[in-house]
Formats: structure tokens, C-alpha cells, sequence
């Protein structure tokens, strides 16, 4: 991996990510599919809660992905 794709997912924040966000839209993407947000500690909370407004399935796990 770079170092741009170790960066928190929030636009203009460059913090090292410490969190993935592991999420799918279910109108759109079948049930295997799932998509991974990086977060900072800071970002987070709000990233995890922006895709759960949208009714998303999210799971929110401390580290990287392997």
C-alpha cells in the first residue's frame, strides 16, 4: 500500500488512518460485496454515522486491514 491509501478517508484530512470502516449499499451491491473506508481517530465516529444515516450496513474495526 501507499502512503496516500493509509490516510484517513475524510476529504482534505490527511491523519494516518487507525480505524477501517467496512460497509456496502444494499441497493446497489450484492451481499458479498463490501466496500473499506479509512479512518483517524478523529473522523471515525462521523464517517461510521454518515453511512449508518443511509441505512448501510457498517462495521467498524480498530487497525488496519490486513
Amino acid at each position: 500500500m501507499t502512503t496516500a491509501a493509509l490516510e484517513c478517508a475524510l476529504a482534505e484530512c490527511r491523519e494516518p488512518a487507525t480505524h477501517h470502516i467496512v460497509w456496502r449499499n444494499p441497493r446497489i451491491h450484492p451481499e458479498d460485496r463490501r466496500k473499506i473506508w479509512l479512518a483517524c481517530d478523529a473522523h471515525v465516529q462521523f464517517l461510521s454515522e454518515y453511512l449508518r444515516a443511509r441505512d448501510f450496513p457498517v462495521v467498524v474495526h480498530e487497525g488496519l486491514p490486513e
